[in-house]
């Protein structure tokens, strides 16, 4: 049967909601007898096989209940509310298990009180007493749970909303609590940080505003509902730069395996009545991510996404990412609970307004280029040390809407590294450390700085800066012994026969496809090469290749510097660039530089 979400052209309300059941239809098979699981493949996660089958029952809600909210038809609600009665009953033999603190469990339940909150006439209603009081038991013991401190504070919140619909009385007390505990993460100007102050990624738009903006909707107080309208009004035109013109959202951070989630924030704008950009701005940048994604090949043969990014990659997953967490990306679906005479369906889509200044973003650690053909995120400052590639995910120096970025698959192979928009460091030719955590890092305008230690006795100042279409990297290292270097620029689609060319001269190569140019340009005695990094390395792009820099430095002081650029093909060649000295950047520092990632404002 042909995947109706391949394709999709998203041109309307109707588009969209036929995408929701091209991706419920290939999970009808997998329910268990019980319904309380749908088990869709043989892969683990760190959390439980129960917790991993509630995972994968639990995340089509999020497209489920717009869907019918917006009075579109859903046959299957009678499977959904026998798993639902199932698994919350004790005595069942698909009963869930009673949630404990920062159990997965509590992670899916929020999209059942969000069902309970919305459509109660579809997952309440029809249900008998015993299985109601069983429901609204399991929930209240998840309700006084403690929740990790990070964006799963909102967790608690969206089963109080539930709960509250169904007419049982909650702790409001607890209920701000965490109101409060989520203040306290925000940054000001739109940003929170996710718990963790050097970790700013798509969980604050998919997340934190995303629930915020349903509280606020379907919240009965105003206060609560205008500070998130203000806060989430402040994020999107800054958030807009993190799109490119063909849809793509910036890949950056973990857990994007969840893919279309990031058009989550968009549609919960519309969802909410927030208006922070005109609906037709907003309106193209929901839709545009959705076709985007509907021209890569993220579904496997059964027809259920997969995990991975562009495509099937279980290398770059996170250990809590179990067959059916891709269905988070389900929540891009918010504004099918609206109806067709809305002002976002309504809106003719239109381009965002912005300049091709560069943006900075200290809030994110971040300085945006909108370039040719993509957005680039020019990134220092944020880190998250406990994660799985947690390095390539945060603290690369750049960051692509087009060439995403790749992970490093076998630390033991120095000279296969990737280091794509990294450097890294070798003092044994086999093993190599890259840019994890930083010591210090700052911003002054559109430059951004940081300390950082490869070693523990290596100490290594990186500038960035933004220059027409380049970005400038200048590296100063003090090294008590000699070490290898390799730093990369963009990695590009290496294309199926090998058909691509490449000059290189001394420090600088420029590598050609018929799709794109990736170029990097020395100012240093490195010598360039053409590497063709390991397959599925990269997010976007199964195979790839790219321009890198090559070359030993001896033990005292060194300077080393490049500039980058990457473009569509049959772009312009951009003018030669021009390298600042290590003091012209280091006086910028000194004279203007703020911390990234620090609050902006006393508002919480």
């Amino acid at each position: 049967m042909k995947n109706q979400f391949r394709g999709n052209s998203f041109s309307d309300r109707d588009d969209v909601a036929a995408a929701v059941h091209a991706l419920v239809e290939p999970l009808i098979e997998h329910f268990s007898p019980g319904r309380a699981g749908i088990v869709l493949g043989a892969t683990g996660a760190r959390h439980d096989q129960v917790s991993a089958d509630m995972e994968a029952f639990a995340r089509p809600l999020w497209g489920i209940v717009p869907l019918a909210a917006g009075g579109f038809d859903f046959q299957y609600w009678p499977l959904w509310r026998e798993g639902l009665s199932n698994g919350c009953d004790p005595e069942h033999l698909e009963f869930w298990g009673y949630p404990q603190d920062s159990d997965q469990r509590l992670v899916e339940l929020a999209a059942v009180g969000f069902a309970l909150a919305l459509v109660p006439e579809h997952i309440w209603d029809p249900l008998d007493s015993a299985a109601q009081k069983n429901i609204s038991s399991f929930l209240d013991r998840a309700f006084v749970c403690n929740y990790p401190v990070c964006n799963w504070k909102f967790f608690r919140l969206m089963i109080g909303l539930g709960l509250q619909r169904t007419g049982h009385a909650i702790d409001t007390q607890l209920q701000k609590n965490y109101l409060q505990e989520i203040d306290s993460y925000y940054l000001g100007n739109g940003w929170y940080n996710d718990g963790k102050p050097q970790q700013v990624d798509h969980y604050i738009p998919f997340a934190f505003h995303y629930y915020g903006l349903i509280l606020a909707k379907l919240s009965d107080d105003s206060d609560l509902a205008n500070k998130f309208h203000q806060r989430a009004g402040a994020l999107a035109p800054q958030l807009s730069h993190w799109y490119a013109d063909d849809g793509a959202a910036l890949p950056f951070g973990r857990s994007l395996s969840y893919r279309f989630s990031h058009a989550g924030f968009w549609g919960a704008l519309a969802f909410s009545g927030e208006e922070a950009l005109p609906w037709s701005q907003i309106k193209g940048l929901y839709l545009r991510n959705l076709r985007w994604w509907a021209r890569q090949p993220i579904f496997d043969a059964g027809g259920h996404l997969s995990i991975g990014y562009a495509y099937p990659n279980l290398l770059m997953s996170e250990g809590y990412n179990a067959p059916g967490s891709p269905y988070w990306a389900m929540k891009a679906f918010l504004p099918l609970a609206l109806p067709p005479e809305h002002a976002f369906w309504a809106a003719e889509e239109a381009p965002v307004s912005r300049t091709e200044a560069p943006l900075p973003l200290p809030e994110a650690a971040m300085v945006m280029q909108t370039l040719p053909g993509h957005q680039v995120a020019l990134a220092s400052g944020q880190q998250l040390d406990n994660m799985r590639h947690g390095a390539e995910k945060y603290a690369k120096f750049a960051y692509s809407t087009r060439y995403g970025f790749s992970i490093e698959v076998d630390e033991r192979q120095f000279d296969e590294v990737a280091a794509d928009n990294m450097i890294a460091f070798s003092d044994d030719g086999r093993h190599f450390r890259v840019r994890e955590s930083n010591v210090r890092a700052l911003i002054a305008g559109d430059l951004l700085y940081s300390q950082w230690r490869p070693f523990a006795d290596v100490t290594v100042d990186t500038w960035l800066l933004p220059q027409g279409r380049w970005h400038i990297r200048v590296h100063q290292i003090h090294t008590p012994r000699r070490l290898q270097t390799i730093e990369g620029g963009f990695a590009i689609a290496r294309p199926g026969r090998d058909d691509w060319q490449q000059q290189i001269d001394g420090a600088s190569c420029t590598l050609s496809t018929a799709s794109d140019v990736s170029t990097l340009l020395g100012n240093d005695h490195r010598r360039a090469r053409a590497h063709q990094a390991l397959p599925n390395s990269n997010l976007i792009n199964a195979r790839t290749l790219l321009p890198q820099l090559c070359g030993s430095i001896e033990a005292g002081q060194s300077t080393l510097a490049c500039a980058v650029a990457a473009a569509p093909a049959g772009c312009d060649s951009p003018p030669a660039p021009l390298f600042p000295t290590v003091d012209e950047l280091r006086r910028r520092i000194e004279q203007s530089g703020q911390p990234v990632l620090t609050p902006r404002v006393a508002e919480h």
